[in-house]
């Protein structure tokens, strides 16, 4: 039987990972209900506005001068507490609408950084590789793995992108085939790293966009900072009988790359 201390933890457990989602769905439930409040308030206000309103002018026809006429600071003596259940919950709703976005961006941030670090430490684990093996053996073994993903995905199983060139190519980020030449490859190279040394940053989507290939969902959200400029590296391949050039990183796009620049 389960301890109600263990249900307890695993209670705060969920509601911690998905406080950003119960927060989100707080702040809309809360708009709206701000709304609602305040209209109601509003009618509300509106009939004790005029009640009094209608109870001066009574008074003042029978003679009596005491009350004068209802003033907008009068107005606002009398109808602020009916105001108080809308301020109460617009100041939840705010309140739960930043504590989300600050959520997220520390989540976002974290996962940047445990991005970079992992990056960082196969870069150094890749270094190894060659000091121990040579460039030429880590090379060949690279092409072996590029080679076994093509097989386990070949060109005639994928729809081929058409682009300026006439060489078969695969991305091996995305697993595409798409058209193009070791010319115009070396130029978007360039041209990304150059917008990266004007800019201090560049999108994947932006080298997608240098080589006629569609962003995916992510595609603007990872890319290249002054501290990590593109770098391609390509491994010679053969996709059911045809010649194709394997396309790859040998630095990675990273989420969060603006933010580390």
């Amino acid at each position: 039987m389960v301890a109600l201390g263990d249900l307890m933890k695993r209670f705060e457990k969920l509601v911690v990972d998905n406080s950003p989602t119960i927060l989100t769905a707080i702040g809309v439930t809360g708009t709206l209900t701000t709304a609602y409040l305040t209209a109601q308030a509003t009618f509300k206000a509106a009939e004790l506005i005029y009640l009094e309103e209608v109870r001066r002018v009574k008074l003042r026809e029978q003679g009596d001068e005491s009350p004068g006429y209802l003033l907008p600071k009068d107005a606002v003596k009398l109808v602020w507490k009916l105001y108080i259940p809308t301020l109460g919950t617009a100041a939840l709703t705010m309140t739960a609408i930043i504590c989300s976005n600050r959520i997220n961006s520390r989540r976002a941030a974290a996962v940047a950084v445990a991005y970079s670090i992992t990056e960082k430490a196969f870069a150094e684990y890749r270094d190894k590789v060659v000091e121990k093996i040579g460039e030429k053996k880590e090379e060949a073994l690279r092409s072996e793995l590029a080679q076994a993903r093509v097989d386990r995905d070949p060109v005639g199983n994928a729809t081929v992108i058409i682009g300026e060139g006439r060489v078969l190519c695969y991305e091996e980020f995305t697993g595409r085939f798409f058209y193009s030449d070791m010319e115009a490859l070396r130029r978007a190279e360039n041209d990304i790293n150059a917008q990266v040394i004007n800019d201090s940053y560049a999108a994947l989507s932006d080298l997608y966009d240098l080589l006629n290939l569609p962003h995916t969902s992510e595609s603007s959200e990872v890319g290249w900072n002054l501290d990590r400029l593109l770098k391609l590296e390509f491994s010679p391949l053969i996709s059911e009988g045809r010649p194709c050039i394997s396309v790859g990183f040998s630095v990675k796009p990273i989420r969060g790359f603006a933010r580390l620049q």
